[in-house]
């Protein structure tokens, strides 16, 4: 029972922080940046999260908002190898950017959908769609471990700094699993813990479970051995984890090195985290 409320606990931090991130980009509050760091009155500025990640063609044809809200710690539309035709899924999917960019992957005769929990997030990225008149997405309101879409429906499921986010992992990538097709693909961004190297300290408990470092992209992230593991247990082959970037301590918390986050965090601890591309491949029936 304590389990469940510490879950639920999580999960409501999180959508109130990023409820908060999508009314700063609606109120044009966030001075041009924003980042899953920080909180909903300062947010922490950072090259290693959001837009930054994105060539600057990429965004051309997005409305302004739609850089503006993303969070995430990579690029998984650049990475993901998308065909003309295919049918994607993006979990958490906020304000839009990266199933906007996967509609213009996959054509006319493919299709983008974008799962996220959080009404405003929804809000801002029916807007944004709208702005870029992409007619080939749906965005439905749910959440990640129980996805509301049927067997064997999508060719390829990415996400962008959402997984590691979620207190069920195991729930997500069976869900994950089951909505694929067969030969379907995961191809996702996701903060991740590397594997330690000789000396490295090891990560604190406390900030593992830390509910504000939740929201902060940080804590709730695997260890990448573990990851693998959870991806086998649900069915998938093909495993690979790529590192993208090693992160520092400025990376998660920028100047706001007085807050909790940095009073848990030292550079040394900070480097653990990586932010990785994570591929798998559910096998054919």
């Amino acid at each position: 029972m304590e389990t469940q409320q510490l879950d639920e606990n999580i999960r409501e931090q999180v959508r109130e922080r990023y409820a908060g991130a999508a009314k700063q980009v609606t109120n044009s509050a966030v001075n041009g940046k924003a980042s899953c760091c920080g909180t909903d009155k300062s947010v922490t500025v950072t090259e290693a999260f959001g837009a930054a990640l994105y060539d600057k063609t990429d965004l051309a044809d997005l409305p302004d908002t739609a850089a503006l809200a993303s969070l995430g710690c990579g690029n998984p539309t650049a990475l993901a190898e998308l065909r003309p035709g295919e049918t994607v899924l993006d979990l958490g999917s906020g304000g839009g950017i990266d199933v906007l960019l996967s509609a213009k992957r996959v054509g006319a005769t493919g299709k983008a959908y974008g799962l996220d929990m959080t009404d405003e997030m929804l809000a801002l990225a029916h807007e944004n769609q709208r702005q870029a008149g992409v007619e080939n997405v749906e965005f439905l309101k749910g959440h990640i471990e129980d996805i509301p879409l049927s067997d064997a429906s999508v060719d390829v499921i990415i996400s962008n700094c959402v997984v590691n986010l979620s207190p069920d992992k195991d729930a997500v990538l069976r869900e994950s699993f089951r909505v694929l097709r067969p030969g379907g693909r995961l191809a996702i961004s996701d903060v991740v813990i590397r594997d330690a190297e000789p000396g490295e300290p090891p990560i604190p408990n406390q900030v593992r479970r830390d509910i504000e470092l939740w929201a902060g992209c940080i804590a709730g992230a695997l260890e990448a051995q573990e990851y693998r593991d959870k991806l086998a247990a649900a069915g998938f082959t093909d495993i690979e984890i790529e590192e993208v970037h090693r992160y520092s301590l400025a990376d998660v918390c920028g100047k706001n090195t007085a807050t909790q986050e940095g009073q848990l965090l030292t550079d040394a601890i900070a480097s653990r985290f990586i932010s990785a591309f994570v591929r798998a491949v559910k096998p054919q029936a």
